[in-house]
């Protein structure tokens, strides 16, 4: 089931009646508004007069939804998850902190593989050379050990939008895009870890002290390229600036169609797929992840 995302950018009070997200508007005591925590995926609160009631948030924790708290800019800061998600959430721990090296390097190299590919298939859709990356995604080697994504990020940031750019997570415009829409993608990849049961605080790759999601980091690396076509699409149109119109369209990726193998699904579902064959992948069950194909 598809799990809508609910923004809210003006000041307003939320609460729990009936298993429903109650939303209150100071100025219109008698207009408020009903929404099933069910059909909830995704909360991000922009503005800081927002109100939101503990027993909401413990509804939202148990439907397994992310709240994500903005700052002043309107930008996202952090973020409320369910701990507890999942019925096999104890064994499937037991499993991460078992995974060997040789399991963790073979699940990056098809993570690097797929996301180098969708690189390439995107510069491909948009008529730009996409022969540059044919060399890097094919025979990746275990744990991408000669770092064919970092030599493939200069080639593909170049191509896509510019010799003169660069990516730098603090610089404004394009970068501010990729940064939006890329905490988006996270939000909703920590929420489908959790959901198969996995403990995002446990990296394949990723491992840094101050970062409580690196198994989301490292799983939505082939996903990234999805958040660039919107991000590429935006700036087309002249659309530089974080507004309400682009974070519209940048958390809008994650309905957008996402192609498998045998079935097309949309992206938010897609993630859902990804996550469970990595925790068969864990438990010894199957030994390929359930990954993207940008098309």
């Amino acid at each position: 089931m598809i799990k809508r995302t609910l923004v809210f950018s003006n000041p307003i009070q939320l609460s729990l009646k009936n298993a429903q997200m109650v939303l209150s508007f100071k100025d219109m005591p008698n207009a408020q508004k009903t929404i099933p925590i069910e059909d909830i995926g995704i909360v991000i609160i922009e503005h800081q007069q927002v109100n939101v009631t503990i027993p909401l948030v413990n509804a939202l924790a148990d439907a397994n939804v992310a709240v994500m708290i903005c700052d002043c800019k309107g930008l996202p800061h952090a973020m409320v998850q369910n701990l507890d998600g999942n019925n096999l959430q104890g064994e499937m721990l037991s499993n991460q902190i078992n995974v060997g090296e040789v399991l963790k390097k073979q699940l990056w190299k098809q993570l690097i593989e797929a996301k180098i590919k969708n690189q390439a298939l995107l510069l491909l859709k948009l008529k730009k050379n996409a022969d540059i990356l044919k060399p890097l995604y094919s025979n990746v080697k275990s744990g991408d050990s000669d770092n064919r994504e970092g030599i493939a990020a200069k080639l593909y940031w170049n191509e896509l939008f510019g010799d003169e750019f660069t990516r730098d997570r603090n610089a404004p415009g394009v970068n501010a895009l990729l940064n939006y829409g890329y905490t988006i993608l996270r939000a909703s990849t920590a929420r489908a870890l959790i959901s198969s049961g996995l403990t995002p605080s446990l990296g394949i790759f990723h491992h840094n002290r101050s970062n409580a999601f690196p198994l989301a980091d490292d799983i939505m690396e082939p996903y990234r390229p999805f958040v660039d076509m919107v991000v590429f699409n935006l700036i087309s149109h002249g659309k530089f600036e974080i507004t309400k119109e682009t974070k519209s369209e940048l958390i809008d990726v994650l309905y957008c169609d996402v192609h498998f193998e045998k079935i097309t699904r949309p992206l938010q579902i897609g993630l859902s797929m990804t996550t469970a064959s990595l925790s068969k992948c864990i438990s010894g069950n199957i030994k390929k992840l359930n990954l993207p194909i940008l098309q």
